[in-house]
């Protein structure tokens, strides 16, 4: 599933650089692909052990670099896109902003394959539950649960991805897709973590808040700051042309 996600994110990637003053080269972006997925994994492997696995990550140095046990964060992955992002415009002569906007519509493509791809493999499921749809999940016990890597597949993949491609099909200002997709997956993962099991080795900080939500609120908080920004810097500038 990631495979499939990758190659349409590239597709998407390349029909997008070649609308007219794009500003950007199908060599560029399968540059961009690289760092991007460099940055994904260094930064979903790591943001992982710090943020879900730190006290066992003290007590074993090693263990981040035990791929084969597992492990991924999305705001790990997310964080080390951000900077792919920055080291890319920077090598490149680029805007940070204008290269976070053309990136920010192609990540709900790999989430909405990654979340597909944890339902298949029966990971990462949700909070028990009687709802007609409830399931049960080989490593979850004998009840049923949500299915939430559904809802985040839905939610956070599939309707981000159209309300991305909603928002650049107009000229918008620097910045603001950004600022859409943080503010939108940030609002999304805080709701459905209600619905998912909290991680065991952490469960839920002050019984009502998870590690999922506590690092969704920066997201929330910076996308909504970015759009905000966005608008009042220079509303005449554009950064995606759909």
């Amino acid at each position: 599933m990631y495979l499939i996600g990758f190659a349409f994110a590239m597709w998407f990637a390349n029909r997008q650089a070649a609308k007219p003053n794009s500003g950007w080269t199908k060599d560029q972006v399968g540059d961009f692909l690289f760092y991007g997925m460099l940055g994904v994994i260094l930064g979903g492997r790591i943001g992982y052990v710090l943020f879900y696995q730190f006290s066992y990550f003290i007590e074993n140095p090693l263990y981040l670099f035990r791929i084969d046990q597992g492990g991924m964060s999305f705001h790990g992955g997310t964080l080390g896109v951000i900077t792919a992002v920055v080291i890319f415009a920077w090598t490149r002569k680029k805007s940070i902003l204008q290269v976070g906007d053309f990136v920010a519509p192609l990540v709900p493509v790999g989430l909405l394959a990654g979340r597909i791809g944890n339902f298949i493999n029966g990971e990462l499921w949700g909070r028990v539950s009687d709802v007609p749809w409830a399931m049960v999940f080989p490593t979850g016990g004998p009840l049923a649960r949500h299915p939430s890597q559904l809802y985040e597949a839905f939610f956070e993949g599939l309707v981000l991805f159209l309300i991305l491609q909603w928002f650049i099909k107009k000229p918008r200002p620097a910045g603001s897709v950004a600022g859409v997709f943080l503010l939108g997956y940030g609002i999304f993962r805080f709701c459905i973590e209600y619905f998912r099991q909290p991680d065991a080795q952490l469960g839920l900080f002050a019984d009502f808040i998870s590690m999922g939500q506590i690092l969704s609120l920066p997201m929330i908080v910076g996308g909504l700051g970015l759009l905000i920004w966005a608008y009042k810097q220079a509303p005449q500038k554009t950064a995606v042309k759909g």
